[in-house]
């Protein structure tokens, strides 16, 4: 074996060591195995909602009305007389994709941009990240509000816009993380075998700085998940015939004196949802940080 592929032999077996230590730590850390198991129901769950749901999706009852939880619906009606638990199923199928799609927009943006800045440095540093300041001061919400009015309420362009406003801090943490990686020893031999700062970016620092970065990745889910249901709630996010949690629970709010279930049950999915990611992020950032650990 040539001293090249022994080099890759041994980067390979500290990085599998990496996470599979990492997955033993999180394996001990029953509140993230507990997030994990029910983000896991919650994701199969809505992928099979066309399937297992009870009723169809636009059936409704205006005779029946809103009526309380029974043996027919378990979980009662709304003032339409559609199932509730119909509504919530499909309803979560727009706030876990608008939760993870604008997620990932928000992950190439500030992955790109951060590692961008870290490896060049100098003024093209300086200049990268005084734009992020600059970025940070501006009042988002009114940003997605403009867009909201001047494109119209389009599923899609919420989904950019929640990820376009929740790249900056992950760009902050990229950047830290490359800057402190570009002077280690594999870095400056990726150099000096010439290969492009662009490769040396994609292969070698943006896999080792993955590590705090799906940390962040899963508890920027539940703010996205968050500021969704604040715009549904506010008339701006998803819109009729389309239901969202965040929808469901300005429904219910309009209503909770006369049909507390309508905001009860909606309100308990979105919360545990937030709880379970909120918690699986917290055993990742255990689990992935060795000097904290007890190992």
């Amino acid at each position: 074996m040539t001293s090249a592929n022994l080099t890759d032999a041994v980067q390979a077996e500290q990085g599998t060591s990496l996470w599979k230590d990492a997955w033993r730590r999180l394996r001990k850390n029953r509140l993230a195995l507990f997030g994990l198991a029910v983000l896991t129901v919650f994701i199969v769950v809505a992928l099979l909602t066309p399937w297992i749901a009870p009723y169809a999706y636009d059936a409704q009852n205006l005779d029946l009305g809103a009526s309380p939880p029974s043996a027919a619906h378990w979980l009662g009606t709304d003032i339409f007389g559609r199932d509730l638990l119909t509504q919530i199923l499909y309803g979560g199928r727009i706030s876990l994709a608008v939760g993870f799609v604008a997620t990932a927009v928000a992950l190439v943006i500030g992955v790109t941009w951060g590692a961008i800045a870290g490896y060049v440095g100098g003024r093209v540093d300086a200049v990268m990240m005084r734009l992020v300041d600059i970025l940070y001061a501006l009042p988002f919400m009114i940003f997605i509000v403009l867009l909201m009015v001047v494109f119209g309420r389009n599923l899609l362009l919420l989904f950019l816009a929640i990820g376009a406003v929740e790249w900056l801090t992950m760009a902050r943490i990229m950047r830290g993380q490359v800057q402190s990686l570009r002077q280690q020893e594999f870095v400056e031999a990726a150099v000096s075998l010439g290969l492009s700062p662009a490769t040396i970016v994609r292969r070698h620092l943006v896999p080792n700085a993955l590590g705090p970065i799906i940390v962040y990745t899963t508890l920027t889910i539940p703010s996205v998940m968050l500021l969704e249901a604040f715009l549904s709630f506010l008339g701006l996010g998803v819109q009729p015939p389309a239901t969202s949690w965040g929808l469901l629970i300005s429904y219910g709010a309009e209503t909770m004196e006369e049909y507390p279930w309508l905001l009860i049950f909606p309100g308990a999915a979105l919360t545990l949802t937030l709880f379970a990611l909120n918690f699986l992020g917290d055993g990742l950032r255990d689990a992935l940080d060795v000097r904290g650990s007890g190992d």
